[in-house]
């Protein structure tokens, strides 16, 4: 095509070498929602440019140029954990030399630390530890709403509800009713790794089941609390693993619109028991926040990891379906068991200039996606 005809072409003309990808583009163009068979197109496509063009288009229709991050705490109280997740570096048994479990002073602490930008969440994941009993949980929740009151605290994984109802000897439906009590304003959005069972009986076995997780995630959101969900990618799993997976969150956010953010997640298998696997490329990363933006059309927020992905990664994603980074982190250790090379935690300052960089106009939020607004000493939140 010569330069003339370059400039006379539609800013937004859609262009592709792939055939199978025009009649994905015409119904991404018209609003259209796209079929498993979409999906497994979009992964199977070798043209990243074009994937990501339609996952842009979405993306801006949603949030024009923002890009969206928050100064939040990561505190993960015990690495002792009953399971033996195969893709897991962070979980310890019982007994082991390195384990811990921080007593609820070290954990009230160790929030208290985070509070040098402002944060406006403390991030709460932890191993399924086999004898710390449910009220300890709630203690760390109502010691942490009594010395921060101001700060939302996004808490329990699906898995970690259903285990700890369990070990409670209550109904997961009273296990909310509780944690919403003792202070929980929301739930992160982990454990869910593949729903396929076929995967899931090799890398995580003994957590509970995909239909489990959605079921959970069913339940919290009926009680009132948002949350955010997520997909371990790049291990054993195919791209119909991924389609289904994606789909599968689509309908529940269809039923119960309690979904507020999805988070790719890359596996990382440095000290797990699938170290022999490759770590995930740059292309797949890209691939499948930009697949993802495409397929979950009723999700509001895509998030692209900086822990996981690197920060570089996480500023091309803004241009690929991603609208989030997440936040400050401080202090991250599941991850970076696993071998992250990234930083444990980035400066309120840095997250802004990623943005920038990246051509999008920084919007911190809270937790809510509600703007916060600060001065020297203290922040404020839109209501």
């Amino acid at each position: 095509m010569n330069s003339e005809a370059i400039n006379k072409r539609p800013r937004h003309s859609f262009q592709t070498d792939d055939p199978q990808l025009e009649p994905i583009a015409d119904k991404v163009q018209r609003g259209e929602r796209l079929s498993f068979d979409d999906g497994v197109a979009l992964y199977r496509s070798g043209d990243i440019l074009a994937v990501g063009w339609m996952a842009n288009l979405v993306r801006e229709r949603l949030h024009g140029d923002l890009a969206y991050f928050n100064v939040n705490r990561h505190i993960n109280p015990t690495n002792v954990c009953v399971a033996s997740c195969r893709l897991c570096a962070f979980g310890r048994k019982k007994g082991a030399a390195d384990t811990y479990t921080m007593a609820l002073e070290e954990a009230w602490e160790t929030a208290g630390k985070g509070l040098t930008e402002a944060v406006t969440e403390f991030h709460i994941v932890g191993g399924l530890h086999p004898d710390l009993p449910f009220e300890y949980f709630m203690d760390l929740v109502r010691g942490l709403k009594d010395r921060y009151p101001q700060v939302h605290i996004k808490a329990f994984t699906m898995v970690e509800i259903a285990f700890l109802a369990k070990r409670g000897k209550m109904t997961i439906e009273e296990a909310l009713e509780r944690m919403k009590a003792a202070g929980v304003d929301s739930c992160p959005g982990g454990g869910a790794e593949i729903f396929a069972d076929r995967v899931r009986h090799i890398i995580c076995d003994h957590k509970i089941d995909g239909g489990e997780w959605l079921d959970t995630a069913r339940l919290t959101h009926k009680a009132g609390l948002r949350s955010n969900a997520t997909m371990l990618y790049g291990h054993i799993e195919n791209d119909e693993d991924r389609v289904d997976h994606l789909l599968k969150l689509r309908a529940v956010q269809d039923e119960t619109g309690g979904f507020q953010t999805f988070i790719p997640l890359s596996f990382h298998p440095e000290n797990t028991a699938l170290g022999h696997l490759p770590k995930s490329s740059g292309m797949t990363d890209i691939k499948q926040i930009a697949v993802s933006r495409l397929l979950l059309d009723n999700f509001a927020h895509i998030k692209s990891y900086w822990q996981m992905v690197t920060p570089k990664m996480a500023q091309i994603s803004l241009r690929f379906g991603a609208d989030d980074i997440d936040g400050t982190v401080i202090e991250e250790k599941i991850y970076h068991d696993a071998g992250a090379k990234t930083p444990q935690g980035l400066r309120r300052q840095d997250l802004v200039r990623l943005i920038v960089e990246a051509g999008r106009v920084p919007f911190e939020r809270d937790t809510m996606y509600r703007a916060v607004t600060r001065t020297e000493d203290s922040f404020t939140v839109a209501v």
